[in-house]
């Protein structure tokens, strides 16, 4: 007997098929596209900053090389950590399952006059969080949110042994220059629309949901964790002899 969860699933499958238009279906030996896995960015508030603190620190001596454009010691990462500005710029995160932020982007509006409309990027990923695509992700967020708040240029400035980033850059569609150790990246937006301004939105409010649900599960096995450890300890005092 088929469960009712697959029997409704399989009737879902069908429906949207049916709703395709014919010339976007795909022919039957045609390989399946890719689905493109939903990632819950979310903006950051001074409530982060000592997680960002931390995500930082957790870099080892080459990576904060290739964020910072130097090693930077632990007392640094602090006083950058404290100075962070979340009313004039914006820092995005991806948390995981245990709300350890493993990927963080800053994306730093210019205070220049002559330069209101400009913006610079830049990201870190835990290496254990490497290879997801987290960092191009980022990019595309705040590429997004850069749009929608009347940003033309976004600029990247990376040491040039940063391949990562580099390639995130370019492949965007940014204009590359490299100057011996150095490369600066240079990305025209385009002007926001309708459809990228309820897109962040929506993305927002998807992200600070996940946000929501992560921290009750943490909560809910933090919770199970210690009622096993009342119960092992009560069980270990009945145990004991003379009792």
């Amino acid at each position: 007997m088929v469960e009712p969860k697959i029997l409704f699933q399989a009737s879902l499958d069908v429906g949207r098929e049916l709703l395709r238009s014919p010339a976007s279906r795909q022919e039957p030996d045609a390989p399946p596209k890719r689905v493109p896995v939903m990632v819950p960015i979310r903006s950051l508030g001074p409530s982060h900053r000592e997680r960002i603190a931390q995500h930082l620190l957790s870099l080892d001596p080459q990576d904060r090389y290739l964020r910072f454009g130097y090693v930077a010691s632990d007392e640094q990462i602090r006083r950058y950590s404290d100075g962070l500005n979340f009313e004039r710029d914006e820092i995005f995160g991806i948390y995981n399952r245990k709300l350890e932020l493993i990927a963080m982007a800053h994306l730093a509006f210019s205070t220049e006059a002559d330069s209101k409309s400009c913006a610079e990027f830049g990201v870190s990923v835990l290496r254990a969080s490497r290879s997801r695509g987290y960092g191009a992700r980022l990019f595309d967020r705040a590429m997004m949110h850069a749009s929608n708040e009347g940003v033309d240029l976004m600029f990247i400035h990376a040491l040039s042994e940063n391949t990562a980033m580099i390639k995130i850059a370019r492949n965007a569609g940014a204009v590359i220059e490299r100057d011996g150790s150095e490369t600066e990246a240079h990305l025209r937006l385009p002007p926001a629309t309708l459809d990228s301004r309820m897109t962040e939105m929506l993305e927002e409010q998807l992200a600070q949901t996940d946000y929501r649900l992560k921290a009750q599960a943490k909560n809910f096995y933090a919770l199970l964790a210690s009622l096993q450890e009342m119960r092992q300890g009560v069980r270990g005092a009945r145990e004991k002899p003379g009792r």
